[in-house]
């Protein structure tokens, strides 16, 4: 019998605008940035990774990214969670797609890691959360780039608790195959003295296992909430791997946007 299942792409969304969208410069690009990275001695069980335009974070993505050069054929799942930054959503969205698409080609979204969630009161399906978002599309060409075969568990977080979040991490938690990632931003748009002092503070306070961290002191802060919990319970210890801002990297220093890269590690 012929399989009369259709297969689902979500287009790339900020190809052209975040990154290249021509597939041989933005590997040039992300080859780059992995390329001046000096990798920490690592194996991150999770990782929070910043999610602007290359130009301005991508550099302190790659630090975080460069950890996983070793586990290149170990990971094959990646859960990868981010902010809904254009539509408000209730919990924790599916993307309602079998495949992601960059201009370096498709990653399939992981139907078994799905079916164990799919049926959480938090969870929904939602294709239009996931359509314009950048969040978890900035993060797939540095994953199609480090690793060798995976599939992704993508889901904008929208208003939901740490709880929920951590519930669901619980769930997908696996073993060393699975790799957890948490798009996150810090501060937006502070002078740039204040955003290095908030963003610290931020910081320790992620290094600490403290939450609740909040929207103004990253924008992914429910999610990162989630791994704190999660965190604490399979006791990983948060490593700082970078903490720049725009002002460093390719922007102004009157208003900046803060970025970090921590891995958390089993101890």
């Amino acid at each position: 019998m012929k399989n009369l299942h259709t297969s689902t792409f979500r287009k790339p969304a900020v190809a052209g605008l975040f990154y290249p969208s021509d597939a041989p410069q933005l590997s040039s690009d992300v080859k780059q940035y992995m390329a001046d990275a000096h990798p920490q001695k690592l194996s991150p069980k999770a990782l929070i990774v910043p999610h602007a335009g290359y130009i301005y974070s991508g550099a302190i993505a790659a630090t975080a990214y460069a950890t996983l050069i070793a586990r290149r054929e170990v990971i094959r799942r990646v859960i990868l969670l981010g902010p809904a930054h254009r539509v408000a959503v209730r919990g924790l969205a599916l993307p309602g797609a079998d495949y992601f698409n960059t201009p370096l080609g498709s990653v399939m979204v992981d139907k078994q890691a799905i079916q164990s969630i799919v049926n959480y009161p938090q969870i929904t399906i939602s294709p239009e959360a996931h359509a314009l978002e950048h969040a978890l599309e900035v993060q797939l060409p540095f994953l199609q780039y480090v690793l060798a075969d995976f599939r992704v568990l993508p889901l904008v977080v929208g208003a939901a608790s740490a709880q929920e979040v951590a519930e669901l991490l619980d769930t997908v938690w696996g073993g060393d195959e699975t790799l957890i990632v948490i798009s996150s931003d810090l501060s937006h748009y502070l002078p740039y003295v204040e955003a290095r002092q908030v963003d610290q503070a931020t910081v320790q306070s992620i290094l600490q296992l403290e939450q609740s961290i909040t929207h103004d002191q990253a924008c992914g802060g429910t999610a990162i909430n989630g791994l704190i919990v999660a965190a604490q319970r399979h006791h990983l210890k948060p490593v700082l791997l970078d903490l720049r801002n725009s002002g460093d990297t390719a922007g102004t220093r009157d208003q900046v946007v803060g970025y970090a890269a921590i891995a958390f590690c089993e101890q």
